[in-house]
């Protein structure tokens, strides 16, 4: 059987450590302001969107996750541990 899920039943391995570095950003950064980030960059993404995925409800792709880790200055690495 093919495995598209975390072992915790997640749409991604990455939500939580985006949670973490998101908060970590100064100024108290919100879903919102990280959105408005990742749009800046490129990215058409929104607050929603980013709730999901820190949550574990939204698959991430490659792109998302190359524009995430410029954000928030992490290594894909770093958010996929």
């Amino acid at each position: 059987m093919y495995k598209n899920r975390a072992e915790d039943g997640r749409n991604n391995l990455c939500g939580a450590k985006v949670k973490a570095y998101r908060q970590k950003l100064p100024g108290q950064t919100s879903q919102k302001m990280l959105a408005d980030m990742l749009q800046v960059e490129g990215l058409d993404i929104d607050k929603n969107a980013i709730q999901r995925i820190e949550s574990g409800q939204r698959f991430v792709t490659d792109i998302e996750l190359k524009t995430l880790a410029k954000v928030l200055h992490a290594s894909y690495q770093d958010l996929l541990e």
